[in-house]
């Protein structure tokens, strides 16, 4: 342990119990038993358990929600909640309980985005629901409320003053909602990798956005792993090529995983370690290691929580499990 330890960063694992609140029903993919499976497999990890720091975030206030969505729009959300909830969409549900949430998973990635550029832990992972990469300035969408990595990069750059962000996202799905919160800024950059074609039909390899600062990287279901992981460390070095990010954020999708119930990616855990890896090592040569990891998609439990196991000694700089 000796040698790893000057590979270590603090590495903070933020989480805020109202997260739980987010009442789908169980028989929606994206119930609150994925956040029991993680924090059961973190528990069982005594090595990861003991070198992580344990973080109740926060809630965003209405102000910060602001910085990407249409204050009516966030308003909404709160009095759909108070009403007891309702469909927002066709995929996407709100309980009593989600105005709680949804402000409590956005809160924890701007305690993460602070935590990061303060140095009291340069990297963390925020295991929140409901997820964020597809809900857009005015409206919810696949799952999400609001967009938690675009709200986390506007952030940085708003608050902390931070000049450069870069955000990517290895979901199965495209981020289409954090692609249209973040693309008018030519100072922020987003990569996202996804499956093609797929949910939401949005992310075609020539969408590069108004200032060529996205890399969109579709891909068909059901290739070797080999060519996810390749096809996403060329796109990454391709967009960072003369862009030198302050911080570094990630949209974590572990659907991206092989027998995931929703997705027809084949990644398995060593490609998450791998994948993670690479970021961290790029975010050491640019930004002083900071990577902010942000929980989106995965839809098996017990994969998901053994991937995010996986992700966090990665991003900690612990070796891989045995």
């Amino acid at each position: 342990m000796g040698r790893l330890a000057f590979e270590m960063h603090r590495t903070a694992f933020v989480s805020h119990s109202d997260c739980g609140r987010h009442d789908t029903g169980w028989g929606h993919p994206e119930h609150v038993g994925r956040l029991v499976a993680i924090m059961r497999a973190i528990r069982n990890d005594y090595e990861l358990f003991q070198q992580l720091e344990h973080v109740e975030g926060r809630h965003a206030t209405v102000d910060e929600l602001a910085l990407v969505h249409d204050r009516a729009y966030v308003e909404s959300i709160r009095s759909i909640a108070a009403n007891g909830g309702a469909r927002l969409d066709i995929d996407t549900v709100a309980s009593e309980g989600s105005w709680d949430a949804a402000t409590a998973a956005a809160g924890c990635v701007l305690d993460a985005v602070d935590m990061a550029l303060d140095g009291r832990a340069a990297r963390s992972f925020s295991a929140v629901r409901p997820p964020g990469h597809h809900a857009v300035y005015d409206r919810s969408m696949g799952f999400c409320i609001f967009g938690n990595v675009a709200l986390g990069a506007r952030y940085a750059r708003k608050v902390h003053g931070v000049e450069r962000v870069l955000a990517v996202d290895w979901d199965v799905h495209h981020g289409n909602g954090t692609q249209a919160l973040v693309q008018d800024d030519p100072n922020i950059r987003f990569l996202s990798m996804h499956q093609w074609p797929f949910y939401p039909g949005t992310g075609i390899a020539t969408d590069r956005g108004p200032h060529d600062n996205v890399r969109n990287v579709p891909m068909p279901a059901g290739l070797p792993p080999e060519d996810y992981a390749v096809a996403f460390e060329r796109s990454f070095d391709d967009l960072s090529t003369g862009f030198k990010p302050d911080l570094i954020l990630v949209s974590a999708g572990f659907d991206s995983l092989a027998g995931d119930a929703i997705g027809g990616f084949t990644l398995e855990m060593e490609h998450v370690d791998r994948l993670t890896r690479f970021v961290t090592s790029r975010a050491d040569e640019v930004c002083n290691g900071r990577v902010v990891s942000v929980l989106e998609g995965g839809y098996t439990p017990l994969r998901l929580a053994q991937a995010v196991v996986v992700h966090m000694r990665a991003l900690a700089g612990l070796p891989a499990a045995e």
